[in-house]
This record gives C-alpha cells, structure tokens and sequence, in this order.
C-alpha cells in the first residue's frame, strides 16, 4: 500500500523520547571479522513471575560499573535489530488488514487503528535506537515486507476471524520473544547487583522500555481473542503455521 493511502488510514503516532543506550558501541566502529551473535532467548513465563532487581527504579550511586561484555554487546545489538524488522511487519500486517477488515466490519476501526498506532510508535523507537547506535537493518528487509504484507492482505480476505488469529499467533511469538530479551537483561542486573556494581541508566530504562512493548503487544492478543480468533477456520493449522514462519523470520533476522 502506498504511503499516501497509510496516512489516509491512521494518524502520526505521537513522538515519544527515547533511552540513550550509550553502552551499544557503533557497528561500523566494530572489527571486520563477524560477530558471534547470542541467542535471543524466549520464554512462555508470565511477566508476573520476572524477578524485579532492587536497581530497576534506583537513581545512580557511588558503585563500580564495569563495561558490558561483547557477548553482551553482540546480544543487544541482534535484539534491537530483530524487534525493529518484527515491528515493521507488525505496521504492515495491520496496514494490509485493515481495508477489507473495517469495509465488512466498520465497527472494528477504533480497535484497529489503536493496534496499529502502539505497533508504529515500538517502529519508531527501534528505529530510533538504531540510528543512534549505527546498527544495521537486517539484510532481509524487502523479504518480510512482502511476507507481512500478504499474510495481513490473506488473512482479511479470508475473514474477521482469520485475522484474528493471525494477530492471536503473531503476538503469541512476538510476546514471548521480548518476555526472553526482558529476563536476560533483569538476570543481568542481577548479577551486577550480586557483584555490587552499579546498573547503568540505559541498561534500566531499555528493561522499561521492553516490559510496555511486550505488555502493549500481549494486549493486542487479548483483543485478537476476544474478537473469535478461535473460531477462524482451520485455527490450529493457521495459528501454527503463521508462529512457524515468525519463529523462523526471528532467527534468520538474528544473523542476516
């Protein structure tokens, strides 16, 4: 869909100010050889069960801090450029829904602008965070453009319900994915706080700023359910299929 025709549909997210993560080093700054990227961890644990360290609210103190390891650095650079493919193909997803979604239900054009409003504002922060830190895109960005676009355009056509569940499948993944990114970092700041070293600033507020992304797109499988995406046709093997093919693009967006 052309640019202008998405601005017909929504509004301007409202900009927002972004964590300075000051502990990333450029990428262009990095040596030739290529980086080993750590895995990026997902877990089906509720939010609820996440340990909360003591420094996750505290201000700055007189503690020794220690710089973050290249594993460590690897591992956040891949997380941050894997969110921002994965909130790209969340705008696209809904931006294709939403034509035939609202033109045979007009009555879920509220709900579907809201959903796609929260998905372009986590795009602008990734987008943010990765021009401030010179991290590349990944190289497969013209592949799921195309993918999230005809996933968005199929299920809607095929029906209010199909949509659903294709929202259902892809937050389902995408919930899990930053529910692991989020354990990493607190169990982190847990063994600097073991340690006795301090937790800096941006580490604190990247932790934040992951728990109201990953909460914002656990909401949207709320209402995905709520709105019968169980009742799709062939729930089981679309659900499957569509959380087969994120799960996929997550690792591939991880080293390409």
């Amino acid at each position: 869909m052309s640019t202008p025709a998405v601005r017909t549909l929504f509004r301007p997210a409202t900009k927002q100010q972004y964590p300075v993560l000051d502990f990333l080093a450029p990428s262009l700054l990095k040596c030739s050889r290529r980086p080993r990227h750590a895995s990026i961890t997902t877990s089906a644990a509720s939010p609820a069960t996440e340990p909360e360290p003591k420094s996750l609210d505290s201000k700055s103190s007189a503690k020794r801090r220690r710089p973050l390891s290249q594993e460590q650095k690897d591992f956040l650079d891949s997380a941050l450029r894997v969110n921002q493919a994965g909130e790209l193909a969340a705008t696209l997803i809904y931006t294709a829904q939403t034509p035939p979604l609202i033109k045979a239900h007009p009555h879920l054009r509220p709900l579907m602008k809201h959903m796609y409003d929260q998905e372009a504002g986590h795009f602008s922060t990734f987008n943010a965070l990765l021009a401030k830190h010179r991290i590349r895109p990944t190289a497969m960005y013209p592949v799921w453009k195309l993918a999230a676009t005809a996933l968005g355009w199929g299920t809607a056509i095929l029906g209010r319900e199909a949509a659903m569940a294709c929202t259902e499948a892809v937050e389902t993944e995408i919930g899990g994915h930053y529910n692991g990114q989020v354990r990493v970092l607190l169990k982190w700041m847990a063994e600097m706080e073991d340690r006795g070293e301090e937790v800096g600033e941006e580490v604190r507020e990247l932790v934040k700023t992951l728990k109201r992304i990953r909460d914002e797109e656990l909401e949207h499988l709320d209402h995905a359910v709520e709105h019968d995406a169980k009742e799709a046709g062939g729930y089981t093997v679309l659900t499957n299929v569509i959380r087969g093919g994120c799960r996929g693009a997550i690792w591939i967006s991880e080293r390409v």
